[in-house]
């Protein structure tokens, strides 16, 4: 059929509720839709498109026809829409697919055991714990079961990598106990697996209350370090709690919905509270939306129906297309009251505002937002020939003024973002006066001098992937005896500046490699130079902004930086203490008068 033709079926139709089903030419069902008067809402499809969107003037070039069927009310409308969508899954509807399955815990068998999520039992040599309705709750529980009792989450096998490679990144925060450097004896990780297991079995409660008699044995046994492990073990144990109690509300149960829509592609997220704690989270990515109060009402319910469970209070961040028609339905549903809010403060708001960015990260994600940043890891990688994508950054400025107050920084950047915490100043020590590459030089033995001696707590135990310097060939080629000597494989590149201090290239030890054709890196190195630069320049000026104040006043004997400070204090300028006899300066509290005449008789003979 025609669009005239369609629209002159759709004006004959009457204006009472009902369901209407749209058609392609293959007789398939495309959209159904729900009307209070079907006359004017199927024949709104047909005509003008000047208050369509792009998606609803596709549809309509699809339809070769549609059938209709009327109902009493608005409401009996609803419940069959509804049906008839969860039946025929047509193209044009918002759909969300249920991937909801169960879920379980595994724990393995060997010298070794892992502990980990899976969705099937499929091996019947392992334990499994479950099942469980909640993805989210099980691989929540697994990541912080492994954090606590430092069990690893690699991939890697044991025994064959036991004791026969250096711990990674979790090992180093201490999140692992690190099997594959060999710190931990066969004995201890079965015993911290078995605890694990009864963790996840018997609850936290137990747990903490089993460790603690076993920790008052060990005391008793003057076994204190044994005793310490399980300290720790158990206030990391109480530490989760605290955390969950954060994320929690004062009523039973509550659901928590969030649409967050950009030009592409909109995210629908939920989280989901049972006794005043969070117990579930999910989202969906779905093609953008066209208005938000509609797609809320078709996105709740369609979630309800692919759910057993619907809550008494459902806090949603925004308006609903026929609020009370969508709460009538789900109350028959439920069988109970139910009740919509719309948080405007308080706690019920701040995890509505969770909710909203949640949906955001995962629309972000989606995006390509935490892509980018990996594939110009890979695309660095790739540059330098290195045999990995550069997961693990250091870079080094030195900076002064004409050589006084010699300084240098180095940044550390994690999967292509800063990690500020393993930051680093460095003030030289090895000469005075204006010497980049033997300042950098002099930086990279002491960092890797930390790297042999330093405990395994310090970020220094950890081995860099790429070290890039802020200078060309020069400083490279200074930097590079350094490693060979201290037996270290670390590749080491420059960055160089054009005129206007911008990033230019990469140097080597033969060279320079153009980068300015290399958007992602361009971009990732010009960030990480900057940053660089702004950490050891800002230590610098710190540095010198302390010496240049009190430079004069502690060349004269008996003033330190103590009294120089009070001078300054008191007098604002240097001009002032110059001009300032005996009695005035004494006069300041901690000057002697001895302390006076030296100030003046320094200042008369200068």
């Amino acid at each position: 059929m025609t669009e005239k033709e369609l629209r002159k079926k759709a004006m004959a139709l009457p204006k009472s509720p009902g369901v209407y089903i749209m058609k392609n030419r293959d007789k398939k069902i495309i959209y159904i839709g729900k009307a209070k008067a079907l006359k004017n809402r199927v024949s709104s499809y047909f005509g003008s498109h000047s208050n369509h969107s792009a998606k609803v003037i596709r549809m309509v070039e699809n339809v070769d026809n549609f059938d209709y069927i009327l109902c009493d009310t608005e409401f009996e409308a609803l419940v069959l829409e509804c049906s008839l969508i969860k039946q025929h899954m047509p193209k044009y509807n918002i759909l969300l697919k249920d991937d909801k399955g169960y879920n379980y815990i595994k724990v393995t068998k060997g010298e070794f055991p892992r502990i980990k999520e899976c969705y099937r039992m499929d091996d019947e040599n392992a334990e499994y714990i479950g099942p469980f309705i909640s993805n989210f709750s099980v691989k929540k529980a697994v990541e912080e079961t492994l954090k606590i009792f430092r069990l690893p989450s690699c991939n890697k096998r044991f025994p064959r990598d036991w004791g026969k490679s250096r711990p990674c990144l979790n090992g180093f925060m201490g999140l692992c106990s690190a099997p594959c450097s060999g710190r931990i004896s066969k004995e201890e990780y079965q015993q911290n697996v078995a605890d694990a297991v009864a963790f996840l079995k018997g609850g936290s409660a137990k747990a903490v209350k089993d460790m603690t008699a076993r920790m008052e044995e060990y005391s008793e046994a003057l076994e204190f370090e044994k005793a310490a492990k399980l300290r720790d073990r158990i206030r990391a144990i109480k530490n989760l709690e605290e955390k969950q109690k954060v994320v929690s509300i004062n009523v039973p149960e509550e659901d928590v919905f969030a649409l967050v829509n950009s030009n592409k592609k909109a995210c629908f997220d939920v989280i989901r509270f049972k006794n005043g704690r969070l117990t579930d989270s999910e989202h969906w990515l779905i093609d953008s939306v066209d208005s938000l109060p509609e797609a809320r009402f078709e996105l709740i319910e369609r979630y309800y129906s692919m759910r057993d469970y619907i809550p008494s209070r459902i806090a949603v961040d925004g308006e609903i297309e026929d609020e009370e028609l969508l709460r009538e339905y789900l109350e028959k549903q439920r069988g109970k009251k139910v009740e919509f809010i719309h948080p405007q403060k308080g706690e019920h708001l701040a995890i509505v505002n969770m909710c909203v960015k949640n949906a955001n990260e995962h629309l972000a994600q989606n995006q390509g937002r935490l892509g980018k940043e990996l594939a110009a890891l890979e695309e660095l990688g790739n540059l330098l020939g290195l045999p990995k994508p550069p997961e693990y950054i250091e870079s080094y400025d030195i900076s002064h003024t004409f050589g006084a107050d010699n300084v240098a920084g180095m940044v550390v950047f994690h999967n292509g973002r800063p990690m500020k915490k393993a930051y680093k100043r460095f003030s030289i020590k090895g000469f005075d006066g204006q010497n980049d590459v033997g300042s950098m030089r002099e930086v990279l033995e002491r960092r890797f001098k930390h790297y042999y001696e330093d405990g395994e707590d310090s970020t220094f135990k950890i081995l860099p992937d790429l070290i890039l310097l802020d200078g060309g060939e020069p400083q490279v080629n200074a930097v590079l005896p350094v490693i060979k000597e201290m037996n270290l494989s670390v590749p080491v590149f420059g960055m160089v500046k054009d005129s206007k201090h911008r990033t230019r290239a990469i140097a080597y030890g033969g060279g320079e490699i153009s980068i300015s054709s290399q958007r992602s890196v361009f971009t990732l190195v010009s960030t990480i130079q900057e940053e660089v630069h702004r950490f050891a320049i800002t230590y610098h000026r710190k540095k010198h902004q302390k010496s240049s104040l009190s430079t004069s006043l502690t060349k004269i004997e008996g003033i330190g930086d103590k009294k120089a400070k009070l001078l300054l204090k008191e007098f604002k300028t240097i001009s002032r203490i110059k001009e300032s006899d005996v009695k005035t300066l004494s006069a300041v509290n901690g000057i002697s008068e001895a302390d006076a005449e030296r100030i003046v008789r320094f200042y008369n003979d200068n």
